[in-house]
């Protein structure tokens, strides 16, 4: 960029940053991140995070005055910053820079997980179209969970996911075993009742859930106006969990022990203490919950997969 071009940038950019993410990696490249901004035309303005929902008022208040809304952090910033554009009432274009543990979101939409690649595809302008979904009054970009190992991704201690990474997870799974009991569960997707003693369940926009379920050959389409309800069905016997265990290995969706619809809406009633993780941050207490497609209203900078170049509309 010449000295010309320096006095005047076309475009504005708010980059929002959760400094802690992950492994704190951010930190180093902080500064590549935001040069690449700068040389694909926009100001940046920088916003960084210290509490948990700061992201969500960022780009409440501030993110209608920007071209473009890029966060750096891990899924639960992601869904943070899209929750506050929506309440904001200005759809604005998002850019996202994973730095967590898992990064769920990029890997069940075949996007860079390493922060130069994923800025790199920011910076480079192509967008791509997604669906989200609602949760009552919250939001979520990927996936709605309740049931087993859905409570760890906001009980596992940061400091251990940043050392462990996703061994952390692990270590929290093995000590609360305890935790997986069945969970009689009435639901209705688009008019259809299911109803039994369910181990999880997900209401997702994913082609893959957690790097234990692979839904991508089962229709799953992430613009197309559905959602995905994953039902995991409660084992009773040793016999059962390993049947169970041999179906989810398989991905083996025609056995009884996983329930794949594809649904605009969903209701659920839910037990008492029950909670959702919403992209691995908690939802709060609901005595029933109605889950509904946002459809094509996520527009995401740089969310073309590897491999793919133009854009999508």
């Amino acid at each position: 960029m010449d000295q010309k071009e320096l006095l005047h940038f076309p475009k504005r950019a708010l980059f929002v940053v959760n400094p802690i993410a992950g492994r704190k990696t951010i930190q180093k490249y902080l500064s590549d991140c935001i040069r690449a901004l700068m040389d694909a035309g926009y100001l940046v303005t920088t916003m960084v995070t210290s509490a948990r929902g700061e992201a969500a008022q960022y780009a409440r208040v501030y993110g209608k005055f920007y071209d473009l809304v890029v966060c750096a952090g891990g899924d639960g910033t992601l869904n943070e910053t899209v929750t506050g554009l929506v309440d904001g009432g200005r759809p604005v274009p998002v850019g996202y820079v994973p730095c967590g543990t898992t990064n769920d979101f990029c890997a069940s939409r075949g996007l860079p997980r390493d922060i130069p690649g994923a800025i790199e595809h920011v910076a480079s302008g192509t967008r791509r179209i997604y669906d989200i979904g609602c949760f009552e009054d919250q939001y979520f970009t990927n996936v709605a969970l309740f049931g087993a190992f859905s409570w760890m991704a906001y009980t596992t201690d940061q400091e251990r996911k940043n050392r462990l990474g996703y061994g952390a997870y692990v270590l929290d799974g093995m000590r609360d075993l305890s935790r997986l009991k069945p969970i009689h569960m009435k639901l209705t997707a688009d008019g259809e009742t299911l109803e039994d003693d369910y181990l999880l369940g997900a209401v997702s926009n994913a082609k893959s859930l957690g790097g234990f379920l692979d839904l991508s050959g089962q229709g799953v389409e992430l613009a197309d106006g559905l959602l995905e309800l994953v039902l995991v069905k409660a084992p009773h016997s040793l016999t059962d969990l390993d049947q169970l265990v041999r179906c989810v290995v398989a991905n083996d969706f025609s056995a009884p022990w996983l329930t794949l619809r594809h649904a605009r809406e969903i209701t659920v009633c839910n037990p008492p203490e029950l909670q959702w993780s919403l992209d691995g941050e908690q939802s709060g207490f609901y005595e029933s919950a109605h889950i509904r497609v946002l459809p094509r209203f996520l527009e995401l900078q740089g969310g073309e997969p590897r491999g793919k170049t133009g854009k999508e509309s």
